[in-house]
């Protein structure tokens, strides 16, 4: 994923939030709000309750991989907020892969609807 498609600056994160909406899973919240220019943008978030700052890094890195991956699931339509649960260490790589999957499902079924 290339840095230009990453969102840092918190007034984004902070507009997402607030004025986009919220799909829940078991371990990832994600927040999705209309981009301008028909691309994806991501921005991922980790709680302080999850570990230190290499334990969040190290989560950021691994939802980042899987982002990429299946990267073609996503709407060029929006920006995207992924946030991990602090629980999230105790799910395996395969756990987080499949929710993910699973509420981009759901957002996709919204925008149908």
């Amino acid at each position: 994923m290339k840095k230009k498609f990453i969102i840092k600056s918190p007034d984004d994160f902070n507009k997402i939030i607030n004025d986009g909406k919220k799909v829940k899973g078991n371990i990832i919240t994600l927040y999705y709000y209309p981009s301008d220019d028909n691309k994806s943008y991501f921005g991922f978030a980790v709680g302080k309750k999850t570990g230190n700052a290499v334990d969040r890094n190290k989560v950021k890195r691994k939802i980042k991989m899987i982002v990429h991956n299946n990267q073609f699931l996503f709407s060029n339509k929006y920006k995207y907020i992924i946030m991990l649960r602090k629980d999230c260490l105790l799910f395996s790589h395969e756990q987080w892969e499949k929710d993910l999957i699973n509420t981009i499902g759901k957002v996709n079924e919204d925008e149908k609807n």
